[in-house]
């Protein structure tokens, strides 16, 4: 039996138009050689993965390998950025899905646009099929969408941002496709797609098939990436006699997990030869701080927003990341600040003054450029890093600014942050959470809260910081205890306000807040700490869809 007649698909995975174009018989089929080839080494990654929290619950912390301290101190470096990569001082990310979003970010003036599978989109079919249409479309420099309400046509500009694309992590399956009965693993099957349909036609503009890859948890599972992009470029076009050269792809790692900050440079050498740079994935890391020390009485984490970036566990982690990039010749990515532009004008200014102070922190720090998720923060966020780095003596990067002064211990990443345990933290957290997961269920990924975007990274932390806290049963600076009690208390008084900002109606029947704070409550209220959030989020989608 052929690879591709192994493929099958789920009622859920509606045929249309766009599926159709999308999932073209040769696409599968290389879909198929991928799951063939690489599925079994995934699930036993994520098996090791496991057995590491399991040891990490019973109080071991991470730590830098004696294993690999070889590579750590021998001379190596990154292979050399393609023209298309040099200049990356503004990014902006926003979900493939989106055709408008799609189209704003790719005529924003950023210097690359990330079209993200992952945190700021939900995983339905059509959100899936779409993405990827999206994406095609993009590359051929035809993708329109017109906006019914205004009457407005959105096309692409002639000049457009470099196109980097996040699959999502190796935790997840694409669960409306099987091969062998078996789900296909969510990574490979958003960049087998993307590759397949549109490397030719990017290396035809002398561009670079680019990727951001997440949630990585160590340097085996960098490895394995590297192994799925040496078998693309040699299998993708066999059958058309096209041979892409090894290195052509190329990939930014986002250190987003607190055990992949004890394997940068690991990391880094795994993937040298098809390796851009590595990402501050700040709001997943606090959340991976949390999640991985979930069981230790002593790392607990304070009210969420008092968390920044200038805490002493995510200065040492910045730090670290700058030096270990600028030693291998890598770029050093900032993170995203989630404020986003207001039509107020006074909390406008006050939250464009919060982006303009962590953007100069981070082309202070040394970083090569920086994230943004809305068109309007470009110009702000150019400006700042332009001016800092010619003021630094630098052009298009910094990476001759060494950091070599830098002196990162175990201890400093594991530092646990100061500040304070309110009720108002609590029931702040809660809100976000089932207001995000309210929008997630009806197929929306990034959700404007409170004057930031809020997508899985940061609900992530809302979510898991409530279960530390009703877990450990922390201790308020009012003198309450965070009881199962207190915790229902809290989320009463939070689905009350919502109550009457939506109206009881809608509130009830023309919103997903019901199953939301139903799925919500199972996870805080469960002694096992569910992994992502998103897991059994994807579940109830399922459902649904079948």
């Amino acid at each position: 039996m052929d690879l591709e007649n192994k493929i099958t698909f789920r009622d859920s995975a509606k045929e249309d138009e766009t599926s159709r174009k999308v999932l073209t018989p040769e696409a599968l089929r290389f879909l198929a050689e991928l799951a063939a080839e690489f599925t079994s080494k995934r699930d036993e990654l994520l098996a090791k993965r496991q057995e590491r929290q399991q040891e990490y619950n019973t109080r071991e912390t991470p730590h830098f390998l004696e294993s690999t301290k070889h590579i750590r101190e021998s001379y190596w470096g990154v292979a050399r950025h393609p023209d298309d990569l040099l200049q990356r001082k503004v990014e902006i990310t926003g979900p493939a899905s989106n055709p408008k979003m799609v189209i704003n970010a790719f005529n924003s003036g950023a210097d690359c646009y990330m079209a993200d599978f992952e945190d700021s989109d939900v995983p339905t079919w059509g959100n899936v099929m779409q993405g990827q249409a999206n994406l095609i479309d993009a590359v051929d420099g035809r993708l329109t969408y017109h906006d019914q309400e205004k009457d407005k046509l959105y096309k692409l500009n002639d000049t457009v941002a470099a196109l980097l694309v996040r699959p999502r992590g190796w935790h997840l399956d694409e669960k409306h496709v099987l091969f062998e009965g078996k789900p296909i693993p969510a990574s490979l099957f958003d960049f087998g797609l993307f590759f397949y349909h549109n490397a030719r036609e990017l290396l035809h503009q002398d561009a670079t098939p680019a990727f951001y890859l997440p949630k990585m948890e160590s340097h085996l599972e960098a490895r394995l990436w590297n192994d799925v992009f040496t078998f693309t470029q040699e299998k993708a076009f066999e059958n058309d006699l096209i041979k892409i050269p090894y290195g052509t792809i190329r990939a930014t790692v986002l250190i987003e997990t607190l055990p992949a900050a004890f394997e940068m440079e690991e990391i880094l050498y795994e993937l040298k030869d098809h390796i851009s740079g590595l990402n501050c994935g700040r709001w997943d890391y606090i959340f991976s701080y949390i999640k991985t020390l979930q069981n230790h009485p002593n790392k607990i984490i304070p009210d969420r927003d008092q968390v920044t970036m200038t805490q002493p566990f995510l200065k040492s982690y910045v730090d670290l990341l700058i030096q270990t990039c600028h030693k291998r010749g890598a770029y050093a990515m900032g993170g995203m600040a989630a404020q986003i532009p207001l039509k107020d004008p006074a909390a406008n200014e006050t939250a464009m003054e919060k982006v303009r102070a962590d953007k100069e922190r981070e082309v202070a720090a040394g970083h090569d450029g920086t994230w943004v998720a809305h068109p309007g923060l470009v110009p702000l966020a150019r400006e700042i890093f332009e001016k800092g780095l010619k003021e630094r003596g630098y052009e298009n990067n910094q990476l001759e600014y060494k950091r070599e002064e830098v002196k990162v211990t175990e201890a400093d990443l594991l530092q646990v942050p100061q500040g304070n345990f309110t009720y108002d933290g609590l029931k702040k957290n809660i809100k976000i959470e089932i207001q995000y997961e309210e929008a997630w269920l009806r197929g929306i990924g990034c959700v404007p809260l409170d004057g930031k975007m809020e997508d899985a990274a940061t609900a992530e932390i809302s979510r898991a910081q409530v279960w530390q806290w009703v877990h450990h049963q922390v201790k308020l600076d009012d003198g309450r205890m965070v009881t199962k009690n207190c915790y229902n208390q809290a989320l009463g008084e939070v689905l009350s306000e919502l109550m009457n900002e939506k109206g009881p109606v809608d509130f009830i029947t023309k919103s997903k807040y019901p199953e939301a704070t139903t799925l919500f409550s199972r996870m805080i209220e469960s002694w096992r700490f569910e992994n992502f959030l998103t897991v059994p989020a994807y579940e109830h989608i399922l459902r649904e869809g079948r």
